[in-house]
């Protein structure tokens, strides 16, 4: 297969995962007779700095002709400090969103038996928790009616039904393909968008007979997760829940530098680590490259090439396993690796392999 991928490294630690994702899609499709070629884009405070703009028509060209985005991280501390900036590099990711119509954003969150003692929950919760969370990613309150003065400010949370009943069909689609148990996280004690989702994940439910669907309100689901993470196998949920819920499952594993995501619909498909820029980290090769590289593997899943998927997530296991770990997940007593030393070694495994 031939391959044309979009590369936005973005800002902070970006351009440096970004270089170790580059050359383990590189090693693998050498390896299995892949061609690939890159192509590089500006986004976020980086491309605020040199052309104004935080995803330029020029990126949004080159993403659109790609057959996939490998992306990184934006965002910068003089934008977050700054609460009168009108333009923000977060505003990049959401445009190339909505332009793109990558409507599902879907993150896995699973633990890795060596790091279980990573995680903030005890071993005997988060061992063997494996689940997906389905967050709807162009709608909502994000993407509603804004206002704001100096005494008052709204933001408009709208779904229409064609926006909910994509998503749900992207759920109950997953679970089928899992272990058939779909969670529906909504709000709809309080909020009548919630209650339309409700009402419509009522009416698709029985068109999955096969699937377990179960409702469970934002807040319950919130503290199920930390409880209880095996309870869960896919969950769907609008964007303002999603991104929450999200950020606190991928606590579980121990470290966010693990946990890659994709976000797919109408358009060229994305993939991403679920961490941000981390610009304190920024050039001192600490930042874990793992979660690009499993967005890799993710990146070649979904076109169906599940070997090579497959040997990423052994290489990285190997790493882990071999205590190759960048600091945040080393043990003490264990050499020093850092940023690029973790991905040479993932790429050295899969051109050995």
């Amino acid at each position: 297969m031939d391959f044309k991928i979009a590369v936005l490294a973005g800002d902070g630690i970006g351009p440096e995962i970004s270089v170790q994702g580059v050359d383990v899609m590189s090693a693998v499709c050498e390896k299995f007779g892949h061609k690939v070629s890159y192509e590089y884009a500006l986004c976020g405070a980086d491309a605020i700095d040199k052309v104004g703009d935080p995803f330029p028509e020029a990126t949004y060209e080159i993403c659109k002709n790609a057959d996939a985005v490998l992306f990184s991280a934006v965002g910068d501390p003089k934008f977050d400090n700054d609460p009168t900036a009108k333009v923000r590099p977060e505003q990049g990711l959401l445009a190339m969103r909505k332009k793109l119509g990558l409507f599902a954003n879907i993150r896995p969150v699973q633990t890795f038996k060596c790091l279980v003692h990573k995680s903030p929950l005890k071993a005997e919760l988060v061992d063997g928790a494996d689940f997906l969370c389905i967050r709807e990613l162009t709608g909502g309150m994000y993407f509603g009616e804004k206002y704001q003065d100096n005494d008052k400010a709204y933001d408009t949370n709208m779904y229409t039904r064609p926006e909910i009943e994509r998503i749900l069909k992207v759920g109950f689609e997953y679970a089928m393909k899992r272990r058939k148990h779909l969670t529906v996280v909504d709000k709809a004690n309080v909020l009548a968008s919630s209650r339309l989702w409700r009402q419509i994940a009522q009416e698709m439910a029985p068109q999955y007979p096969e699937v377990t669907t179960d409702y469970m309100f934002v807040d319950n689901a919130a503290m199920k997760m930390i409880q209880e993470p095996k309870f869960f196998d896919v969950m769907v949920t609008e964007n303002t829940f999603g991104d929450i819920l999200t950020d606190e499952g991928s606590v579980i594993s121990g470290s966010m530098g693990l946990l890659p995501s994709a976000s797919t619909g109408e358009s060229t498909p994305v993939f991403e680590p679920i961490h941000g820029s981390w610009p304190q980290a920024k050039g001192l090769n600490i930042a874990n490259p793992l979660a690009q590289i499993l967005s890799v593997a993710m990146l070649f899943e979904y076109f169906d090439l599940k070997e090579e998927g497959a040997l990423i997530r052994k290489a990285v296991d190997a790493s882990l396993d071999a205590y190759v770990r960048t600091p945040e997940i080393q043990v003490e007593g264990q050499p020093k690796y850092g940023t690029k030393e973790v991905g040479a070694w993932v790429v050295d495994y899969i051109k050995k392999a």
